[in-house]
């Protein structure tokens, strides 16, 4: 996994089975059930040492389907925000797109839309120098159609598109990349 990655890199995270525990069927509604998975905030700390930028790219139909409102959405982020904060750790942007997955004009995960926003608000973002982690077909397409690099954080779902790197957890990929700067 040679990726000569540097300080002008840009990492984009999925939420949702990546950042914090999933549910399936579901989805988080309020700050008690966003539960990060093990470890993570200590490795968004390490990918701050690496990484120019961290974005979180979230699908959140559970907006248009009116269970999550969009102010509860943001309360969860800013909770999140909050958690990483008292570690010292951020992430630089969350972006979601709201809409049914059926809706032709959304802007949901594989589309670029998230990304291209995301440039908009720091344009020395290159997707060629960006990698992509999530636990979907959807993740890791997004990251393929931008020319990123993926990384696959191995859950149940299954999965039917190989990303150019596995990891059980993201702490897992931080002790790997922080092995290749070393």
């Amino acid at each position: 996994m040679e990726f000569k990655i540097d300080k002008s890199w840009t990492l984009f995270l999925d939420r949702d089975g990546v950042i914090n525990e999933r549910i399936f069927g579901g989805y988080v509604n309020s700050t008690e059930e966003f539960i990060f998975l093990d470890k993570v905030p200590e490795a968004i700390r390490v990918f701050r040492t690496i990484f120019a930028r961290i974005i979180v790219v979230t699908n959140q139909q559970g907006v248009a389907k009116g269970i999550v409102s969009k102010c509860s959405l943001q309360l969860v982020h800013k909770y999140m925000q909050e958690q990483l904060m008292e570690i010292g750790t951020h992430v630089d942007a969350i972006y979601f797109a709201p809409e049914f997955a059926d809706d032709p004009n959304n802007t949901r995960k594989p589309k670029p839309d998230m990304a291209l926003e995301a440039k908009i608000d720091f344009p020395e973002i290159d997707f060629s120098k960006s990698i992509m982690v999530g636990d979907t077909d959807s993740d890791i397409r997004f990251g393929k159609n931008l020319g990123m690099k993926t990384a696959r954080i191995v859950t149940k779902e299954p999965i039917g598109v190989v990303a150019d790197m596995n990891f059980i957890s993201l702490q897992e990929m931080a002790i790997e990349l922080t092995k290749e700067k070393n």
